[in-house]
């Protein structure tokens, strides 16, 4: 097989990585191009130890690395809105590296760590620097929808552990259009199905009429959800939820949230 069939089906998604890293589509551009190249001429070659992907990864770092990683072209609005692109580009190139390598592209934090020849504490620290960044970069007023009391406190306690403020509890769909009346949140965490038998999709509704805002959907019923018969909520995280998952989706909404604007705490 030639080496453009065995990479072909990853480059669309290391032009994608390279674009997020570099802050503009055509510098990102530029080094895949570079990399490509290199291995055309056999200045670079895949390592033959790793899965096609990775080293094709490994090999863009390679040229990234050695050409100093400048980012002379950066343009934020190249890689489909500032915000987010500002966002990474506040990050230490490391920690910006092994976010993206995983939480973007999909890859285990083993996997980040041969694309980065480091080892595997190294990335999880990186990873970890990265979540702190957000984290303090993106705190915000939350609504939370829903209605048992323990299950609420439970993920009152994980926003406020991640830094941010939680504005209110509602129970039901008018306690929350009554809530957004009296503070406008930054984030919504609903239930669907509320105390006093209303809906959690309505109440979402009628917030997302008002205003732009990222919303994770928490609920026990997700096949009401995911019926294909409407656009489907981005955050949906089934009940018995893990913390770790409720705390990730929480810092993704927010991160790649395009029309969010950061409200104060």
């Amino acid at each position: 097989m030639s080496l453009l069939a065995r990479l072909a089906p990853h480059l669309p998604y290391v032009r994608r990585y390279a674009r997020a890293l570099t802050g503009s589509q055509q510098t990102g551009d530029q080094y895949v191009r570079i990399a490509l190249e290199a291995l055309a001429a056999g200045e670079q070659s895949l390592n033959d130890q790793l899965s096609p992907r990775v080293a094709l990864y490994h090999v863009f770092h390679a040229i990234w690395g050695s050409s100093g990683a400048r980012l002379e072209d950066r343009n934020p609005e190249d890689v489909g809105g500032g915000a987010p692109a500002d966002r990474l580009m506040r990050m230490t190139p490391r920690s910006r590296q092994a976010f993206l390598l995983t939480a973007l592209e999909g890859f285990t934090p083993s996997e980040a760590a041969q694309i980065l020849d480091t080892g595997y504490p190294e990335v999880e620290r990186l990873i970890a620097q990265a979540q702190a960044d957000i984290d303090a970069e993106l705190a915000t007023d939350v609504l939370i929808i829903e209605d048992e009391p323990v299950i609420a406190a439970d993920i009152e306690a994980l926003v406020r552990e991640l830094g941010h403020n939680v504005v209110d509890i509602a129970a039901t769909r008018t306690e929350a259009v009554e809530a957004i009346a009296k503070k406008q949140p930054g984030l919504v965490l609903a239930d669907i199905q509320l105390a006093d038998g209303s809906s959690g999709i309505d109440a979402v509704k009628d917030i997302l009429g008002q205003f732009n805002v990222p919303v994770i959907f928490i609920t026990a019923f997700p096949e009401r959800l995911l019926t294909g018969e409407r656009p489907e909520p981005t955050f949906l995280i089934t009940k018995p939820f893990q913390p770790e998952t409720v705390k990730a989706a929480i810092g993704q909404a927010l991160f790649f949230h395009p029309g969010r604007q950061k409200i104060a705490a």
